[in-house]
């Protein structure tokens, strides 16, 4: 098992396991490999290679990791059956583009350690231009700026691909998604539960030349505002639909309006279509805000299982003290 220091000279002893979802990075897998080898010397380094048609089995073979396969498509299939498949204390998270900074991964499982956190996320500090496309950084203050209204807090950082996880947090994790809105899903997970996090933040390079991104600035912009719509409405269900219930019920009060006045002055409803629809819009909308009660009640029992089956999975160690 790895010996793993913090600040205060304090060992501590945990198996730690690197996990790199990897898919056509031959240029860089190798890299990024040798790097953690050589700041955990004592950890197991998995690879999982999601169908590269390019060298990478052998290119992470070579540099002497553990290379398994995952063949459904998209990094949220793979972080689940690494999740799964994976025994450890401490989990190392990390793309497989040579883009973060090994270094970083000591600080951070310190950190896990000596606050008993489950999540620790590396705020990216992009030291070159080429590092962290425009586009890229819009989405993430983009859906940075939503978590934080919707729950209240959340990180700085996103989509950040380079976190370190506690046992307990890995395994009672129910990936859902199969791309890469795994990174969003993870930070909710965490701030829906309310669980212990931290940031620290790490420096952040250009891929090496022969590594191509995976992501798609326009495609992967809509995929996050697709997400950030979807979380809205399934962990906060009350106020999504209630604001549409009062959206439509503006709608039919206005349409309403001139009919009542109408009916007033003369005793008849000239448009009794427009007096139908108006009809119409408010049963749906006392209908959308009885769906948001009654998703709130669902979305509260779901929240609890998942806090269960956070608290079945034990605590880590308490680290021995030394005088």
């Amino acid at each position: 098992m790895p010996t793993v220091k913090n600040e205060a000279g304090v060992p501590g002893r945990y198996t730690v396991a690197v996990l790199v979802p990897c898919y056509n990075e031959d240029a860089a897998v190798g890299k990024v490999v040798a790097d953690f080898r050589a700041v955990l010397p004592d950890a197991d380094i998995y690879v999982y290679d999601n169908n590269s048609s390019d060298r990478t089995v052998e290119a992470a073979a070579d540099a002497g990791a553990l290379v398994r396969r995952e063949p459904r498509q998209g990094k949220g299939h793979v972080v689940r059956r690494m999740f799964a498949d994976v025994e450890a204390d401490l989990y190392v998270l990390v793309d497989g583009d040579a883009t973060y900074d090994a270094p970083s991964a000591r600080t951070m499982i310190a950190r896990l350690i000596d606050d008993r956190l489950d999540m620790v996320v590396a705020t990216r500090a992009d030291l070159e231009q080429a590092a962290y496309r425009s586009g890229h950084r819009v989405g993430n203050r983009l859906l940075t700026g939503f978590v934080a209204h919707v729950f209240g807090h959340g990180l700085t950082d996103m989509l950040s691909g380079y976190r370190v996880f506690s046992r307990r947090f890995v395994k009672s994790f129910p990936v859902l998604s199969g791309g890469f809105e795994i990174e969003t899903e993870l930070t909710i997970h965490a701030l829906e539960l309310g669980l212990p996090v931290a940031e620290i933040k790490t420096p952040y390079y250009a891929r090496p030349v022969g590594s191509a991104s995976k992501l798609n600035t326009w495609r992967d912009g809509f995929r996050i505002l697709s997400t950030i719509f979807k979380l809205y409405r399934s962990e906060r269900p009350l106020p999504f639909f209630s604001g549409i219930g009062a959206a439509l019920a503006i709608v039919s009060i206005g349409l309403a309006v001139p009919l009542a006045i109408t009916y007033l002055e003369s005793g008849t409803v000239p448009r009794l279509p427009t007096a139908v629809l108006a009809t119409g819009l408010m049963l749906l909308a006392f209908l959308s805000v009885a769906s948001g009660l009654v998703l709130d009640t669902v979305t509260r029992g779901r929240r609890e299982l998942k806090l269960l089956a956070y608290l079945a999975q034990p605590a880590p160690p308490e680290e021995p003290r030394q005088n």
